[in-house]
């Protein structure tokens, strides 16, 4: 409550100061990165230079109710616009990347179908085996025929769903023979044909569902650093990548938060390295605890750490950061350690040319916090003409 008030407080201060400098008449309302889950907001109502009107605290987590305290006083509001943006940030990545291949791209494309609709046209294909099987007779093997669909479920759902259309193919087969009136010279051959079939089917199942596993477990590792699984600068690149290039089409605005640990060193020399990887770990899982679903931390390397705000102006830029810092600090004062975070943050509202633009400037500004006294941040705001004057903090 008092983190909540802290906001409530730093949002009125800096409400009024901007618009006795400026003299906008606007009204908007800005979501809390404390409650990612929730949709809880901060509400900031700027009228005239004369009225600042902040929700109370009681109505932060219901844009509804705050909404309708402002219509009870006779202040009118609007919500921020938000940019549309997929499910989740890795599947979007993932699309981007993937017109790189025709295949590929129908694979994603597969993906994205419904797993029951995957699984009614399996079986529809199957049904469809067995009938092509029943007309050109049991001299022509349809066995690859009946892998298609057992493939198609094994590696787009799960995989005892392809386990029981191994069943269903072999019982399938075992009928279409049966149909025939092919003459055996066993009355047990059909049998042993029909479990033949689906122990190859089962094995081929198994051995696929294996491939998948064994593909998923390499992307995931190529993406998350060791130590903290959070990502890792590879992916964090690719991710500013994509946020650069939907600046250029979008024109959203979008924020780099980058982390250094101040006198991060003292805890290996004094404690060990086992001691700095705990550090570590619980700096990122602390980050990545408190910062929304759409947001992404990863750990650059040594004490380094960048989070991807996407879609996130100056305003909440400056909030996240000023959270981040302070749960980042709270938590070391916890286990009494003498670390301190310097902090910079970029805000794009127009886009940047490239991504290494993105980083040296996020870079540069945490390093500039570090020379100012450590334990503090910087901010700038790159916009449409330009950058806006420095903000240190």
């Amino acid at each position: 409550m008092m983190m909540e008030k802290t906001f409530a407080t730093l949002f009125r201060k800096e409400a009024m100061q901007e618009d006795k400098a400026s003299g906008k008449r606007n009204c908007q309302f800005f979501q809390d990165p404390g409650v990612p889950d929730d949709g809880g907001t901060i509400g900031c109502c700027k009228l005239n230079e004369e009225t600042i009107c902040l929700g109370d605290i009681q109505f932060c987590k219901n844009p509804e109710a705050l909404s309708k305290h402002f219509s009870q006083k006779g202040l009118g509001w609007r919500e921020r616009r938000k940019p549309e943006r997929p499910r989740l940030v890795g599947e979007a990545i993932g699309r981007e990347f993937s017109f790189s291949s025709v295949s590929y791209s129908i694979i994603e494309h597969i993906r994205d179908l419904p797993q029951t609709f995957l699984v009614a046209v399996a079986l529809l294909i199957t049904i469809f085996v067995g009938v092509l099987n029943r007309l050109i007779g049991p001299e022509f093997s349809s066995s690859i025929l009946y892998l298609i669909p057992i493939s198609m479920v094994t590696w787009f759902t799960k995989r005892w769903l392809g386990i029981l259309l191994s069943i269903l193919s072999a019982l399938n087969w075992l009928i279409t023979d049966a149909a025939s009136g092919m003459a055996f010279s066993s009355s047990t051959a059909p049998y042993w044909n029909g479990l033949a079939r689906f122990g190859s089917f089962l094995i081929f199942t198994f051995i696929l569902a294996e491939l998948k596993r064994a593909l998923e477990n390499e992307k995931n590792s190529s993406r998350i650093d060791f130590l903290t699984e959070v990502r890792n600068r590879r992916y964090f690149i690719e991710l500013v990548d994509m946020e650069v290039k939907r600046a250029h089409t979008d024109d959203q605005p979008f924020s780099i938060l980058y982390i250094d640990l101040d006198n991060f060193k003292l805890i290996n020399d004094a404690f060990g390295h086992s001691a700095g990887d705990n550090l570590l770990r619980l700096v990122a899982k602390t980050i990545q605890d408190n910062i929304r679903k759409t947001d992404v931390v990863a750990r650059l390397g040594g004490d380094e750490f960048a989070i991807l705000l996407p879609g996130t102006g100056p305003e909440l830029a400056e909030v996240i950061t000023r959270r981040i810092q302070k749960i980042s600090l709270d938590m070391v004062k916890k286990h009494e350690w003498p670390v301190t975070f310097s902090m910079g943050t970029v805000t794009f509202a127009g886009p940047p040319s490239t991504v290494n633009e993105v980083l040296k400037i996020a870079d540069d500004l945490m390093y500039g916090a570090k020379k100012e006294g450590k334990n503090t941040f910087k901010h700038e705001v790159f916009g449409k003409k330009g950058w806006v004057p420095v903000r240190v903090m």
